[in-house]
């Protein structure tokens, strides 16, 4: 998988890869990375990249030409272009999953207030929201859906098993963890954790799971597998 991201900032994304896990994903080749700076597709003498919004309202707009510019000389047949705007639907793990299967994605990081939105109409294949907030740009958004989509490509991830029992699977928080001791602070690990019957402890994980799930996020609903 080849990842690129339309930004302004390349500098702010390019460390996030520079260390642990995708550092290490990089090197082994598993997926690759490229920054444009569309600044440099502007035809203003200054690179401006920004106008005021037809109609009035706050703030600069991004406007077309620069990003549909970049677009073109990045992209093919094969590219999956994201454009991220708190105005779309949201990331979800089965996004993650999905997106993992492409050959190359785009991430197109706004600034400012935004889009032209004629730029989503002709050239986004998708429009996905990190969540229900307003960051300065979306490079943070780019960086947190690319971390999640990565791990779910074979080999980047030490143990695969891990991706089993995360969060969001079944729709459910992850269960509760421990690790030694098990005595800490006056609290005790659970002790069916302690006793080896996996069926036992398989079954109280997915009420653990139920139980957090009811009461951090009453709003998704569970299914009973039982």
């Amino acid at each position: 998988m080849k990842i690129t991201y339309l930004t302004l900032f390349p500098q702010l994304m390019e460390c996030y890869f520079s260390d642990s896990i995708l550092a290490r994903a990089l090197a082994k080749n598993l997926f690759s990375i490229e920054f444009v700076d569309f600044r440099k597709f502007s035809k203003d003498k200054h690179k401006k990249v920004d106008k005021q919004k037809v109609g009035g309202g706050a703030g600069m707009l991004l406007e077309p030409e620069p990003i549909a510019s970049a677009l073109k000389a990045c992209t093919d047949k094969n590219s999956w272009v994201i454009f991220l705007t708190p105005a779309a639907k949201p990331f979800k793990q089965k996004d993650a999953k999905r997106l993992a299967k492409k050959e190359h994605i785009v991430f197109v990081c706004g600034r400012y207030e935004g889009f032209d939105e004629r730029l989503i109409e002709i050239y986004a294949d998708e429009v996905l929201s990190l969540g229900d907030f307003v960051l300065t740009g979306g490079e943070l958004a780019a960086l947190a859906m690319s971390d999640a989509i990565v791990r779910n490509i074979p080999g980047v991830l030490g143990n695969e098993e891990s991706l089993q029992e995360e969060s969001f699977e079944k729709e459910l928080l992850e269960a509760p963890a421990f690790t030694k001791p098990n005595l800490f602070q006056g609290k005790h690990i659970v002790l069916e954790f302690l006793k080896g019957n996996h069926s036992k402890i398989s079954a109280l994980k997915y009420d653990m799971a139920v139980m957090r799930t009811r009461y951090y996020r009453p709003d998704k609903r569970i299914e009973d597998e039982k």
